[in-house]
């Protein structure tokens, strides 16, 4: 799979930019696309970060005033207080 894809994740450094795909695989139980940076370094980004993929119908419907769906912040909070312990 070659081509490029759109970066989509508001947080990501590449926000905005397109990256030309190398290829797609699944990286440690993500699915990712792997591109080569502008010092030849190959780097890797989840597809669900990108145009591959339909956006999240949840960051559609709250048009820029939340990125955080509960869920989620949910799993952080228990994460954190795991490590906390």
């Amino acid at each position: 799979m070659t081509g490029a894809v759109r970066v989509t994740h508001p947080f990501h450094p590449r926000f905005g930019q397109e990256v030309e795909v190398a290829f797609r695989r699944r990286h440690w139980g993500d699915d990712r696309i792997f591109y080569r940076d502008c010092q030849g370094r190959l780097e890797s980004i989840p597809t669900p970060w990108t145009s591959m993929v339909a956006e999240d119908p949840f960051v559609i419907v709250a048009a820029g005033r939340s990125r955080f769906r509960v869920a989620d912040l949910l799993e952080l909070a228990a994460l954190v207080e795991r490590l906390r312990s």
